[in-house]
């Protein structure tokens, strides 16, 4: 099963197809079968957004487990292994993409909720105000069922 966010933003935001020779995020309309997570935004427009994985597992993200989300350990770069600092190279680069894509709406804020592929129906359990840099914090994770409402211009509060 794979992590997959959703993005609310006022006009869409160009299509890609999912491209692994390419460092470009994927973005697709809603389907049929996802259409159900439209109902938590107030956006008029929500796209699925795929990371460098295509589903959205290459984001940073964190799972909801017994009703919370897992405290996260955080190491210097000096007591990672190769894995864990290849992780940290990827997920900088996903959010460093994302923040990228989303300035392209034009908006000051886009809404993102990340779920479990096939939870389309299922309502956020919490919502945060974060800012783009939250989002490029080496330490952030999206965390499931969180609905985020996600400040991208400078000197914007949170």
């Amino acid at each position: 099963m794979c992590f997959v966010l959703y993005v609310g933003t006022t006009r869409p935001l160009p299509r890609r197809e999912f491209d692994k020779d390419s460092v470009d995020l994927s973005v697709k309309s809603l389907t049929e079968r996802d259409s159900a997570i439209k109902q938590y935004f107030s956006k008029a427009e929500v796209q699925y957004v795929g990371s460098t994985s295509s589903c959205g597992c290459d984001f940073p993200h964190a799972t909801l487990q017994n009703g919370k989300w897992p405290e996260l350990e955080y190491f210097s770069d000096a007591e990672k292994d190769e894995l864990e600092i290849a992780r940290d190279i990827s997920d900088r680069k996903n959010c460093e993409a994302l923040v990228a894509l989303l300035r392209t709406s034009g908006d000051e804020m886009v809404e993102l909720y990340g779920i479990w592929d096939g939870d389309f129906a299922t309502a956020p359990q919490a919502q945060e105000n974060i800012s783009r840099n939250d989002l490029l914090s080496p330490n952030f994770r999206l965390k499931e069922q969180c609905f985020y409402k996600l400040y991208l211009e400078r000197g914007t509060d949170a």
